[in-house]
């Protein structure tokens, strides 16, 4: 028998696994079964916080490697983890000595886990994600973004909800023991600036990523779009020389390719907390910016990028494409050259 101490942040970490792979205590438990499948109430003790029962280690050992990779499914069952790639033997490791430091942690004593993705937060730091409101010329004609309507939906009232949806999920998976929050920049009061602050797009529409643009001394403007036939872009100033890095788009107004930019700095609001803007001309570009450090498959070979290239830095900036394909937005690799428009400080900086 387990001798390790209950842990309401592992039960809240086990429940959050789960609950973002979308399945419900009985497929984990017939997951987890090895061929028999376990009650769901032992599932059930795992993930209670109030009187949480501390699996054995070796239960921790198959969490980590039933969520090391995206879950398949077979109807209602979750089907047996096959080879798992180099990226997922990486990731398995990191939650595997995440969930066991969480079992086996000493107050005051033992060392946080090392961070392992760049979401991830300090412990009891509140997140403050940040949208700005969908116009009202373009909620006028949305049915469920009308409050007198039975069937409104608050968030048909957001600006970006797809990177917002994309964003909160990850956050607090990274996160299970922080306070995490989304709101509108009409929603926010004064606390929720001291934050961690996360702003999703730019400066047409959210006004607090305007605010931080405009007190950092970044090389980088927002051209906002005026009209149908301009559709802005980022422009740079350095040496003396402007560029501006705009999406594009065909005959027919069809976009083929946006531009997104991801800036982390300290916030202007408190040093003790960072500031990120995910950004981009349209909606895809801003969603490519979230994705390149969410997207399973290129958020670890991209973060790495970024700590090779900014080191210990608290302040840069990267501009970059994001392919549109079939209507959707590509998820940017910043290891491919190309791919990179712009990025700040300048190598060697």
């Amino acid at each position: 028998m387990s001798s390790a101490k209950p842990r309401p942040a592992l039960a809240r970490r086990l429940r959050a696994l789960r609950e973002d792979a979308g399945i419900t205590q009985a497929q984990l438990a017939q997951a987890l079964g090895e061929g028999k499948p376990l009650s769901i109430s032992l599932i059930s003790s795992w993930e209670n916080t109030e009187k949480p029962v501390t699996p054995p280690v070796h239960r921790l050992n198959a969490y980590a490697t039933l969520f090391a990779s995206p879950l398949k499914m077979n109807g209602d069952v979750v089907l047996p983890v096959g080879q798992l790639t180099d990226v997922e033997q990486v990731r398995r490791k990191d939650l595997l000595d995440e969930l066991l430091w969480l079992r086996d942690e000493r107050e005051f004593t033992a060392p946080l886990p090392a961070q392992t993705d760049f979401w991830q937060f300090g412990e009891d730091e509140d997140i403050t994600i940040v949208c700005a409101q969908l116009p009202e010329e373009y909620r006028r004609n949305l049915t469920y973004a009308d409050p007198e309507n039975a069937d409104y939906v608050l968030l048909y009232t957001y600006a970006d909800p797809d990177a917002l949806i994309e964003l909160f999920g990850h956050i607090r998976s990274r996160n299970p023991d922080n306070h995490v929050k989304f709101l509108t920049v009409g929603e926010l009061k004064a606390d929720d600036y001291t934050a961690h602050l996360v702003l999703l797009g730019g400066v047409d529409w959210n006004t607090v990523t305007r605010n931080v643009i405009d007190r950092a001394k970044l090389p980088v403007q927002q051209v906002a779009r005026e009209d149908e036939a301009e559709h802005g872009g980022f422009r740079v100033e350095q040496g003396g020389h402007s560029r501006l890095f705009a999406p594009r788009l065909d005959a027919d107004g069809h976009l083929l390719e946006d531009v997104a930019h991801f800036y982390r700095s300290v916030s202007p609001f408190n040093r003790e907390r960072t500031v990120t803007v995910c950004n981009g001309m349209y909606g895809r570009g801003t969603l490519g910016a979230v994705r390149a450090l969410t997207d399973a498959r290129f958020r670890d070979r991209n973060w790495e990028y970024l700590q090779g290239r900014f080191g210990d830095a608290k302040t840069f900036s990267v501009i970059s494409r994001v392919p549109v394909v079939g209507g959707q937005g590509l998820t940017p690799d910043w290891t491919v050259e190309e791919n990179r428009l712009h990025e700040w400080p300048e190598a060697g900086a």
